[in-house]
């Protein structure tokens, strides 16, 4: 186990209150445009450091961390934006967790090492926390 009390690796689904519409410049994707509401991005976090990358998804959230790696950060450090909870499992389902989670897609989102059609979605915290049933998992509150 972490410190933060997550198994040391796995798969996560950050939950996302966008706050008001916005559009954030996502990389190479560009610019892309978030209605309100809630949203899930489901990735893995296998390799060095592991699970710690929540933490990290955190700092980038809260303003701590301004360093733009992954697409998520993109959106996690907007100020419209706002980390609810992470869902944790030590699992490797990264894509089957992705599709299962009821919602609107953002295109090409989180998803350029694989096939999906995109890591995030707009949906509902209760979605994303039921496609973890039957699955050992963590959950950590951020607001």
């Amino acid at each position: 186990m972490s410190d933060g009390g997550f198994p040391d690796k796995g798969t996560y689904t950050l939950v996302i209150r966008v706050e008001e519409p916005t559009t954030v410049t996502v990389g190479a994707l560009g610019d892309i445009g978030f209605d309100d509401g809630v949203y899930a991005y489901t990735g893995s976090a296998f390799g060095t450091g592991g699970l710690s990358r929540v933490d990290r998804h955190k700092r980038v959230a809260s303003g701590e961390n301004d360093a733009r790696h992954w697409h998520i950060d993109y959106l996690l450090g907007d100020d419209a934006t706002a980390l609810v909870s992470a869902i944790v499992t030590d699992e490797n389902a990264e894509c089957e967790i992705a599709r299962s989670i009821d919602g609107e897609p953002v295109l090409d989102f989180g998803c350029s090492d694989c096939s999906c059609r995109s890591h995030l979605k707009l949906t509902t915290q209760d979605s994303a926390e039921t496609v973890y049933g039957g699955r050992d998992t963590w959950t950590r509150r951020f607001r």
